[in-house]
């Protein structure tokens, strides 16, 4: 694979990974052409100078039809409501699962070169963190599930096939083009939105859940040369730093001192099979895509923050219906209270 102009087919790309990952690869002079059905983008995410189609993945044919001549697929478009998919499962699958089904079927009928599939670190479950890429998936909720059998899939259509496959495992994602008017996910953009509107930041449980948080440029450090770098194939690897594990609670501190709203969180009960601690390592990406993390952690909460604020704050949009409804369910959910 030693093309300099690939045809490549971007998911999601309307939303905040996939818009950034596309004007990357324009600029370095491929071809993007990307799919996105506008459920958790913005159409001013989408780069001008690609062939954009509103489309959803679960489309099989149209999706077959303008995957023809790509050579490299990005499949970057979910979504991404681990918390949120324990109440609506049936949504959740359908967009992961199945989108990533017809993706990857359309991409193995094509021919295509190499597949890579951005999963997701709630692979992991409940298991000892930091984790690492040798851990065998423990799925916990039915978003991470979905995840676990996309990759499944994908292995097993590719292996068969002989199609190039890298599984990568980018976590907590933060920066500018995030969606941050979406109530179920995105904790960082969640509390600067309610922050710059005057509220203060919600926090399910004792708020000491670890995380690590990834910043845009860092995690595209990494995407780009999944592209053609050869020692890559059927890789599983991890995306993030693994220098800053942080709880809720530091997050809340941070985003109020760069905010300058000083106003104590409200902690609600804790979310159903939350994680409690979930950190990747990142020794097999310094390894392999000689990774190395440029932004740091409150650096990168800032950027995020200056795009929110220039960008205008917004009420939460609950685009996405509660399928299960009952005494688990957040009332910040079923009441709409975020």
């Amino acid at each position: 694979m030693l093309k300099k102009d690939y045809k490549v087919l971007v998911t999601g790309v309307a939303g905040f990974l996939g818009s950034h990952l596309s004007e990357k690869l324009v600029n370095l002079g491929h071809k993007v052409v990307g799919i996105d059905n506008m459920i958790g983008g913005y159409k001013d995410n989408v780069p001008s100078n690609i062939e954009f189609h509103n489309l959803d993945c679960c489309d099989f044919e149209k999706v077959k039809s303008i995957i023809k001549g790509v050579d490299v697929v990005y499949h970057c478009a979910a979504t991404a409501h681990e918390g949120l998919s324990v109440f609506s499962p049936y949504e959740i699958t359908k967009n992961n699962y199945l989108a990533s089904v017809s993706i990857f079927s359309a991409a193995v009928n094509e021919k295509v070169k190499r597949i890579i599939f951005c999963s997701s670190m709630a692979r992991y479950g409940d298991q000892k963190a930091p984790f690492t890429e040798s851990m065998m998936p423990k799925p916990v909720d039915p978003y991470a599930i979905s995840k676990v059998a996309s990759e499944e899939v994908l292995k097993n259509l590719c292996d068969l096939n002989g199609i190039e496959w890298i599984i990568a495992i980018p976590h907590n994602i933060i920066g500018p083009r995030q969606k941050y008017d979406d109530p179920f996910r995105n904790v960082v953009s969640i509390m600067i939105n309610r922050m710059l509107q005057g509220k203060a930041p919600i926090i399910y449980g004792d708020g000491n859940q670890t995380r690590c948080f990834s910043y845009i440029d860092d995690c595209l450090s990494c995407l780009i040369p999944m592209l053609d770098q050869k020692n890559l194939n059927k890789e599983t690897i991890n995306i993030g730093p693994d220098e800053e594990f942080v709880t809720i609670n530091k997050i809340s501190e941070i985003c109020s001192n760069i905010t300058g709203v000083n106003l104590n969180p409200i902690y609600k009960k804790d979310r159903p099979q939350e994680v409690k601690h979930a950190t990747c390592s990142a020794e097999k990406a310094r390894a392999l895509l000689n990774y190395k993390t440029k932004v740091n952690l409150r650096d990168g909460i800032q950027k995020t923050f200056e795009y929110i604020k220039k960008r205008g704050i917004r009420p939460f949009d609950y685009n996405i219906n509660i399928e299960i409804n009952n005494d688990l369910t957040p009332s910040t959910w079923k009441n709409k209270e975020i």
